[in-house]
């Protein structure tokens, strides 16, 4: 019987890599021992950058704040609009792979059932990710979801008012079945700075027949470049700690995630340990 061993110090990688996204800053380099803000480090100097695209916008809040799990290298918004943290809402969307005949795909290694998301490739950097957005101000979070859905998946920005209200009816369905809050808070993503972060509320909602999404049709809009049903596995890369995410859906769901059934414990990065 195996046994997990308790999880490494939470940590950020994405968040320290170079060069920063869009641009050809290098941040410095910050070894994961001087991570955290408690370890002492008078020589620490990072370069700061703001995009000029984020200069041009409002200001917002304080900029003394810092980045809640620890140094990144940078100071400054990056490609980020606030100081301090910047909210996003992922919808994560699920269903059963099935064969011709509607039944159940299972992996023939670890016998689990196999789940499927909808998954788009970002224009920006070429990554796969979950269908998600920055939530406006003032908005809710359950539009957010509806709407950075619609927008990156179906295309709803190109659509006509007829084919809106339709899309709409085909949204309440869907985003009135089962779901469970997969993720809320800070995200480890390559744009995270010293004083401005991603924070974010993933949200897996589940078609467990799957004839509500036999409706939709999927077509990459706003910033996505392609759309398309994915396999959940261990083998996924994704952007940002995406595949966190789907890890504990497929976790939640009983679904398959590794071929090795040993491997039932994670870092908070998804990683084996």
């Amino acid at each position: 019987m195996s046994s997990c061993k308790a999880p490494k110090e939470k940590l950020h990688n994405k968040a320290r890599t170079s060069p920063y996204p869009g641009s050809k800053v290098e941040r410095d380099q910050v070894p994961n021992d001087k991570v955290d803000w408690l370890v002492e480090w008078e020589d620490y100097s990072p370069v700061e950058y703001t995009a000029r695209s984020v200069l041009a916008g409002p200001k917002w809040a304080d900029p003394e704040i810092g980045n809640p799990v620890g140094r990144t290298g940078i100071v400054g918004r990056g490609l980020l609009g606030r100081w301090g943290p910047n909210h996003a809402a992922d919808p994560l969307i699920t269903r059963w792979k099935r064969d011709g005949s509607g039944n159940k795909v299972a992996h023939p290694v670890s016998g689990k059932d196999i789940l499927q998301f909808i998954a788009i490739k970002r224009k920006d950097c070429g990554e796969w990710a979950i269908p998600g957005g920055m939530v406006d101000p003032g908005e809710k979070l359950s539009a957010a979801l509806k709407r950075e859905f619609s927008e990156e998946a179906m295309n709803s920005l190109q659509k006509s008012g007829a084919e809106k209200e339709e899309m709409e009816k085909q949204l309440n369905q869907l985003f009135n079945q089962d779901h469970f809050v997969v993720h809320k808070g800070y995200v480890d993503d390559p744009r995270n700075t010293d004083n401005a972060w991603m924070e974010t509320e993933a949200v897996n909602y589940h078609d467990e027949s799957g004839e509500t999404m036999d409706n939709l049709h999927l077509e990459a809009g706003d910033d996505a470049g392609k759309v398309k049903w994915v396999d959940i596995s261990e083998k996924l890369k994704l952007y940002a700690n995406h595949a966190e995410f789907v890890r504990l859906v497929a976790e939640k769901r009983g679904a398959h995630w590794s071929e090795d059934s040993d491997l039932d414990c994670h870092d908070g990065a998804g990683n084996k340990v």
